[in-house]
């Protein structure tokens, strides 16, 4: 009990010295919430009001039909129509219009004949990931159009048509993919920070030597600066959690208990490598620096933005001790695969053992500059 009343102590010691300092809960709860909200709204892979311009040659009402269809698009914003070549040119290398519709004179023609009516699509390429997802959205109307032509004008349908529905997300809304992510990336990045400066700040106001002369010992001091940081990791990522379900509307299909289980063995193996990074920091800015070193690379091998099955294969191997990477899974497959406890049970093992491993080492290494 003495054991379990000193670690409580020490743990009430470093939560009091976290909130009792305005810049640190201005920190704390400040930049999360407005990351939160620039991520679940800036951080997108949706087009909205692309801006296009139209080149129609051929003024008939099919190619009237097919230019309402795309500009009548909410995907599309039509800036100006154009009346000859060499409009076309500036305006897409002066990034006025992303990309410029052309119809030919004879666009019509070839419909009422039953021939290929080819439609040019020139887009700016500069962006190649944008100027992918505009063509898929431009080839989808088109398409469609194509296929409703035949069917009303009597004409034989296409000998493949597309039907596309896709699982978990049925509008492939890019905040369901990317908000579940951000609860990861934010709980992280506030755990990781606030356990690498706990160390380190004693260090730096020259408090650290009073520790040592106190009855906790090495071990007993770490677990004492990791409760409040696992603390605060709980709160942090529950809020952005109800944000997740009830602001930007995101499903949750799946058992809560198995998300909140993997949250809960995410910020352990966060705490475990914050105190790894405050076990060799001596000042807080060496703690910052040290902290950004990991999450960055952790960020961009998480498979947040980028695919994992992408990487090579290397990389890929790498990734397997990053907590994030793992906890990504977690979030999205409980979310919207409706996973439980049982499919996600190889998700929770590696975090268990980063957040194990991770801790050993940073007593070790606190043992170590002890001596």
């Amino acid at each position: 009990m003495d054991v379990v009343a000193r670690i409580l102590s020490l743990a009430l010691k470093e939560l009091l010295a976290l909130l009792r300092d305005t810049k640190s809960r201005l920190i704390l709860i400040g930049p999360p919430i407005l990351q939160l909200f620039v991520f679940g709204y800036g951080a997108t892979f949706d087009l909205n009001r692309v801006p296009i311009a139209v080149y129609n040659e051929d003024r008939s009402a099919p190619a009237r039909e097919l230019v309402a269809r795309v500009v009548g698009s909410p995907n599309f914003r039509l800036i100006r129509e154009i009346g000859h070549d060499g409009e076309i040119a500036p305006l897409i290398d002066n990034r006025r219009v992303l990309a410029v519709l052309h119809l030919g004179p004879h666009f019509s023609q070839h419909l009422l004949h039953g021939e290929p009516a080819p439609v040019q699509l020139l887009i700016d390429g500069r962006n190649s990931n944008t100027a992918l997802v505009l063509l898929g959205y431009v080839r989808e109307i088109v398409t469609t159009f194509g296929t409703d032509w035949r069917s009303a004008h009597g004409q034989a349908p296409p000998p493949a048509v597309l039907k596309v529905h896709a699982l978990y997300n049925q509008d492939l809304r890019s905040q369901w993919f990317i908000v579940p992510g951000i609860i990861g990336i934010l709980t992280l990045v506030v755990t990781t920070i606030v356990t690498a400066l706990s160390v380190a700040r004693e260090r730096e106001l020259g408090t650290f030597d009073q520790l040592l002369v106190t009855p906790l010992t090495p071990a007993e001091i770490l677990l004492g600066k990791a409760l409040p940081s696992v603390l605060i990791g709980l709160i942090e990522g529950g809020f952005i959690l109800l944000a997740t379900l009830f602001w930007f509307e995101v499903p949750l299909r799946g058992e809560l208990g198995a998300l909140l289980l993997g949250m809960l063995l995410f910020i352990f193996s966060a705490v475990g490598i914050g105190l790894m990074i405050s076990s060799l920091a001596t000042t807080q800015q060496q703690g910052i620096l040290g902290a950004f070193l990991f999450l960055v690379p952790a960020v961009i091998l998480s498979g947040f933005a980028t695919p994992i099955e992408n990487m090579p294969e290397a990389v890929q191997h790498l990734t397997v001790i990053n907590p994030l990477r793992w906890f990504l899974i977690v979030a999205r497959g409980v979310l919207l695969e409706g996973d439980g406890y049982a499919s996600l049970a190889n998700t929770y093992w590696p975090m268990a053992l980063i957040a194990l491993i991770s801790a050993l080492i940073a007593a070790w290494m606190f043992r170590h500059r002890m001596a």
